[in-house]
């Protein structure tokens, strides 16, 4: 019982820290200059955060559709999170919560399809990963009202004079936003995939000694 709640204790921290990440990476619905740079940097991060949490419950339980449900708490934790953004007056569809749940799906149809593989779980759901998630998000962003008009709309009173709201560089440092974060992502994904699974390993050592 002492080892099953340590890995229950472990998969709680990740998805709060998850959560926080989400806040804490820019929220990129918020449109400043750096628009595109906070979207690659954002996606990367979810990608990574997402993938080594998911990999973790998902070769725990050893039941595909866990990392979904992982998903899915970090979904909830966020929207708890940002709730508090109702309180400063900010439209309903200002509050975007990353699209972690499609990416989530492919992480567990990986391992079901490999049979429970965990090699092939994390080269082929580490990949599927990082090059879905920006994708993903990207067409959350199309769905919601135009970032840049609600940020003049409704501006920050505490915000420090370089992240007042101004129009975005488009392609100023880059054209595809969408591509540099899945292609960092995918590569970057399989490494923390691997480290998910190596969290189990050191979490029962640890437990059994």
């Amino acid at each position: 019982w002492l080892r099953r709640c340590t890995h229950y204790l472990f998969i709680v921290v990740v998805a709060v820290n998850s959560t926080l990440l989400t806040i804490n990476a820019g929220d990129y619905i918020f449109y400043t200059d750096w628009a595109w740079t906070s979207y690659t940097v954002f996606s990367i991060s979810q990608t990574l955060m997402l993938v080594v949490g998911a990999t973790y419950y998902l070769t725990f339980t050893g039941v595909p559709g866990t990392a979904t449900y992982y998903g899915l708490i970090m979904t909830v934790y966020t929207w708890v999170a940002k709730g508090a953004w109702f309180a400063l007056g900010y439209p309903y569809d200002f509050i975007v919560t990353p699209i972690w749940l499609p990416s989530a799906m492919l992480l567990d149809l990986a391992y079901w399809a490999t049979k429970k593989n965990k090699h092939s779980l994390i080269l082929f759901g580490g990949v599927l990963v990082g090059m879905s998630l920006p994708l993903f998000n990207m067409v959350n962003l199309m769905t919601v009202a135009d970032p840049l008009e609600t940020a003049f709309k409704y501006p920050r009173p505490t915000l420090p004079p370089y992240m007042v709201p101004i129009e975005p560089q488009v392609g100023k440092f880059y054209n595809s936003p969408v591509a540099l974060g899945a292609g960092a992502g995918s590569v970057l994904s399989v490494t923390f995939a691997a480290l998910g699974c190596k969290l189990n390993t050191w979490t029962y050592r640890w437990m059994a000694a």
